[in-house]
């Protein structure tokens, strides 16, 4: 779902609005989310009180881990910055976003039983 308007935007030849290198960092920071989130899970499964502890060191590392690849993404390969940082903060709000809504789905389904 996140990735549908930016594949519209390259499908409809609106490239000026994706960064250089858009999809490598899309790739990266979605598969960052998805492991962040599986560990935040499986945390959660062994003990329930382990959930706080890894909710906010996986997300202290998600935005370390996306700072530190961005910058030496940025630093290689010079892109627009503007157009980088409208495209980074959609990709990491996004993401983030997906990350929550799983995270408060599973608690609430912790929560009927």
């Amino acid at each position: 779902m996140i990735a549908i308007p930016p594949a519209m935007l390259q499908y409809t030849s609106n490239f000026s609005l994706l960064a250089h290198g858009f999809w490598t960092v899309f790739f990266f920071m979605s598969a960052l989310t998805f492991l962040v989130l599986m560990l935040m899970l499986i945390a959660k499964q062994k003990n329930q009180e382990y959930f706080t502890p890894a909710f906010l060191g996986g997300t202290t590392f998600k935005i370390l881990a996306c700072l530190i690849f961005i910058f030496a993404f940025s630093s290689k390969n010079a892109p627009d910055k503007h157009i980088f940082l409208i495209d980074f903060v959609y990709i990491y709000l996004l993401n983030t976003a997906f990350e929550i809504y799983v995270l408060l789905r599973n608690l609430r389904h912790e929560n009927l039983k």
